[in-house]
This record gives structure tokens, C-alpha cells and sequence, in this order.
């Protein structure tokens, strides 16, 4: 295999490569979830979304991924194909210019991913989806005596409702503001704000009891 070979042979897969991975993502083919490729080209998750990790950028994102692997292979195999083309230069000038390019040509899908696909994403923990403390108000009014109704709550901005009982097993009419005080079977456990306010302030103040 000549060396002007070779560089067609990696700008076509590249190019290929980034054509199915371009299809996948718009018309859905499943192509790519059928691949196992090595961690390393992978995209950094499931570190992405821990507490206070976010790999080589605020997506999360690595920029050993698979996205810019195929985009160094195609510009290493399309600069490497047209400078041997030309036959002016030595192969190893040409090796390392197209070398240069192609991770000129990573470094620029690597941005493109993180600056503008990527830009409004943003990592969540475990902590953004902790019930306990949870402001909400009832949508569907709470029967005394463990009765079941509905509390609507804005969490990690999204707006989401859940089941939720009494937790001293009052009556909570609609339209209430609660608190929920424990989460459990995907029942929130809920106590009306005006109570625990009325709870600190005595706490804070035992005279105003």
C-alpha cells in the first residue's frame, strides 16, 4: 500500500464514519448503539454527571471522544492525500503536517460540540433531585387520616408533580403551600409551610407561643 493510499483510505473512513454517525443522529439509526468501542472514545459519562465533574469542559464532555476521532482521521487522511498528491514534499513532513490537521480538524468539532450542541446543557447530581425540603403547593387536597393527593413542585427547572400525604395526617385543602418532609415509595410526605414557619418562629421565640 503506497502512502497516498493510505491517507484516502483514513479520509474515507473517517468520512464515512462521521456520515453514519451524522445519519444516527438525525434520522434515528441505531447504528452506533450497536457498537462497543473502547472506553476511550467514549463520551466521559457517567462521570459527567457526578457532583462537581465535568471532564474536560462544563458539558462534560471528553475530547477523546468518537465524534473527534472521526474528524482527525478525515482531515489527517484528506491533507495527508492531497500533499502526497502533489509530490513536493518528503513523507515525513507530510506525515506530520497531516498530523497537525487532523487534530486542527478534532479541536474544531471538539469546539463546535461544546460551544454550541452542547452549550445549555448542564450537569445534574443527585442532590438536584433530593424531595426533602421541597416546596410545592396541593393540587389535589390531602384527607385527613393518611388520605393520598397531589402535590406540583418545580425542581432542576422542570415542573413535576407527585403523590403526597399528610405527615401528621391533617386534612391539607387545595392550593396550600407544603413542605415535603420525607419522600418514600413515591409518596412525599408533606407538612403546610405556614405550620413549620409558625414552628421556627416559636422555636426561635418561646414567648410568642
Amino acid at each position: 500500500m503506497t502512502w497516498q493510499s493510505f491517507y484516502l483510505l483514513c479520509f474515507v473512513v473517517g468520512f464515512l464514519l462521521s456520515l453514519l454517525g451524522f445519519l444516527s443522529g438525525t434520522i434515528h439509526l441505531h447504528f452506533f448503539h450497536h457498537v462497543h468501542l473502547p472506553k476511550f472514545f467514549s463520551h466521559g459519562a457517567p462521570a459527567a454527571h457526578g457532583a462537581g465533574t465535568h471532564g474536560a469542559g462544563d458539558s462534560g464532555i471528553s475530547p477523546y471522544n468518537l465524534a473527534t476521532f472521526m474528524a482527525f482521521l478525515a482531515w489527517f487522511g484528506g491533507v495527508g492525500y492531497l500533499l502526497t498528491g502533489r509530490g513536493h514534499w518528503g513523507h515525513l513532513i507530510v506525515l506530520a503536517v497531516s498530523t497537525v490537521s487532523g487534530f486542527v480538524g478534532a479541536a474544531i468539532v471538539f469546539g463546535f460540540l461544546t460551544r454550541v450542541l452542547l452549550r445549555h446543557e448542564q450537569s445534574l447530581s443527585t442532590a438536584d433531585f433530593e424531595m426533602v425540603g421541597v416546596l410545592g403547593r396541593i393540587t389535589v387536597p390531602i384527607r385527613a387520616g393518611g388520605g393520598t393527593g397531589e402535590i406540583v413542585y418545580s425542581q432542576a427547572g422542570t415542573r413535576r408533580s407527585t403523590g403526597a400525604r399528610s405527615e401528621s395526617g391533617q386534612q391539607i385543602v387545595r392550593g396550600s403551600e407544603v413542605v415535603v418532609t420525607r419522600y418514600e415509595g413515591g409518596i412525599a410526605y408533606v407538612r403546610p409551610w405556614e405550620e413549620l414557619a409558625r414552628s421556627d418562629r416559636q422555636s426561635l421565640d418561646p414567648d410568642q407561643a
